[in-house]
């Protein structure tokens, strides 16, 4: 066997010692991928309702924006026009701040002392709120859309799935809710989905992405956060990674050692900058770190990750413009989305 080696070695042109096709182990990525195809076809991804993202001034060409943009209609008992998007959270000014590179030794401290059961749980639990906008010169006001998510998987493949519109800064007050395109005002705490999962399900219904566990280094992490949920260019600037890391929170809640890889990656990126303490929208107080730099085509939007001072756990994510967008009806300040990650 050695002998056909060398003999392929010779009529091969790349090298073994350099290059990105240099013999050294499976990365982290190549590993995932070589267990689904061992592990035979890939399953279909898990049915669910369309997950509503924010529609990124900053991460797309306005035109594509505008072929996106709906066409809103409002209706239902004691519906009305949409109130103004929730504006950015104020920073405490006579708060103390922590460095990102100090909290992720926090988190990393936290994480040596954690047991074998503290491990990754697949599923999350998640209130959003989504700015849905159209363009031209009769759009309609931006709506901005609140939402409460939660899913879970069990060890023996069994899980669940809930929504409900609700919005906790306005309790008992009717909701915004998009029902197949037209806009409707519900009640609060009204559920728009639910779906259980019996035994043996999760292998049926989830995606690579949701099969793959979470690394525990940094460097590792943000690998997988590139393949799994980057674009075409991967997590190559930071906006590109803060994206990767909603979706990653979406499916699995990390344990206080993929935390620590979470804050350690954070610290380690281009452009994010310590801001102070915010209290955010469910009334939790955090550190704020935020990148306001160039975010794709327009350059226009700023944001701030959230983060538990004690822990290192995501609390939140803001992306907020930083320009008017007439187009949109969009003035500077206005909150494009927010989501608020509970245990």
């Amino acid at each position: 066997m050695t002998e056909e080696l060398e003999l392929l070695r010779q009529a091969d042109p790349v090298s073994a010692d350099e290059g990105p096709w240099r013999d050294r182990p499976l990365t982290a990525c190549a590993q995932a991928r070589l267990a689904a195809l061992t592990a035979g076809a890939e399953p279909r991804g898990r049915p669910r309702p369309l997950r509503r993202r924010p529609l990124l001034m900053g991460l797309a060409a306005a035109s594509a924006a505008a072929a996106a943009a709906l066409v809103l209609t409002f209706s239902g008992a004691g519906s009305s026009p949409a109130v103004a998007a929730p504006v950015a959270l104020p920073l405490h000014g006579d708060a103390p701040s922590v460095s990102l590179d100090s909290l992720a030794g926090r988190a990393e401290a936290r994480a040596r002392a954690a047991g074998r059961e503290d491990g990754p749980r697949r599923g999350s639990h998640l209130q959003s709120w989504y700015m849905s906008m159209e363009s031209g010169p009769k759009a309609a006001p931006p709506v901005t859309v609140p939402e409460e998510r939660i899913t879970s998987w069990n060890d023996d493949g069994s899980g669940s799935e809930l929504v409900v519109a609700t919005d906790p800064r306005h309790p008992g007050r009717p909701v915004i809710h998009d029902n197949d395109g037209t806009w409707q005002t519900v009640s609060d705490g009204k559920v728009l989905h639910r779906k259980t999962y019996p035994a043996g399900s999760e292998a049926q219904h989830s995606g690579l992405a949701a099969r793959t566990k979470p690394a525990t280094d940094a460097g590792e992490l943000r690998e997988q956060l590139s393949w799994l949920y980057g674009g075409a260019d991967g997590t190559s600037t930071t906006p590109q990674l803060l994206s990767a890391l909603s979706s990653f929170r979406q499916e699995w809640t990390p344990g206080p050692r993929e935390t620590a890889a979470v804050v350690r990656m954070l610290a380690d990126a281009d452009g994010l900058r310590q801001a102070g303490v915010v209290t955010d929208r469910l009334g939790r107080r955090g550190q704020a770190y935020v990148y306001d730099g160039p975010d794709g085509a327009a350059n226009s939007t700023r944001q701030m990750v959230i983060l538990d001072p004690r822990t290192g756990d995501l609390l939140g994510l803001e992306i907020t413009f930083t320009k008017d967008e007439p187009d949109f009806k969009i003035k500077s300040g206005e909150v494009m989305s927010y989501e608020a990650w509970m245990p």
